[in-house]
């Protein structure tokens, strides 16, 4: 169990977002391919393939994965002011700003955790994301705070209602605008990010 979480948690928010991308089965093959080395007569027994087959996925999705890493490396002072555009325009609701900041190809995650609310699949896109996120925040009743903030090395906005931990919405950058967005609502895992943000304060 211990093991499960350390590697839930070594696990990049940018992996995660290339991961939700992935069909089940080249998810599947990819894992146990890439990150547990099992062979290909294996993975064939368990995904219900041809040998053949599952090397043609695991091509296909090293390829998928190397093409969606990130693109351009963005500087520290182009992050915070990208965070902070769309902290204004997540704040004001205006959703050309919120699309001036959005990669095209944007795709949001949400985690739950089966306890709070949160979309269950990737939404893909910036028109998309923007309505997702205005919509959202135009229907809360709570004072609103977000915060910019990096969370195991990403820049995030730690959002708090009535002053209350609600979300950590972790953000990937490539060539200067948003291309991933992950948002946890998860009570076990923001109960140990307020735990650490509460040390750094």
């Amino acid at each position: 169990m211990a093991e499960d979480v350390e590697l839930a948690d070594s696990v990049s928010m940018a992996m995660l977002l290339v991961m939700e991308t992935l069909a089940p089965t080249e998810r599947a093959v990819f894992v146990l391919r890439e990150v547990f080395d099992v062979g290909y007569d294996e993975i064939a027994e368990a995904v219900d393939k041809s040998p053949a087959a599952v090397r043609q996925i695991a091509h296909r999705a090293r390829a998928h994965v190397a093409a969606r890493r990130p693109r351009g490396v963005v500087s520290s002072a182009e992050t915070r002011n990208a965070l902070d555009a769309f902290r204004r325009a997540v704040e004001t609701g205006e959703v050309q700003g919120l699309l001036d900041v959005l990669a095209p190809d944007v795709v949001l995650l949400g985690d739950g955790g089966g306890i709070k609310q949160a979309v269950l699949n990737p939404v893909v896109g910036a028109d998309r994301v923007a309505r997702l996120l205005y919509g959202g925040m135009g229907r809360l009743t709570a004072e609103v705070s977000l915060r910019p903030a990096e969370v195991n090395g990403h820049p995030a906005l730690i959002i708090r209602l009535d002053g209350a931990l609600d979300t950590v919405l972790a953000v990937r950058f490539d060539d200067g605008l948003i291309s991933g967005l992950y948002a946890v609502r998860n009570p076990e895992k923001l109960s140990r990010m307020a735990d650490e943000t509460a040390l750094r304060r």
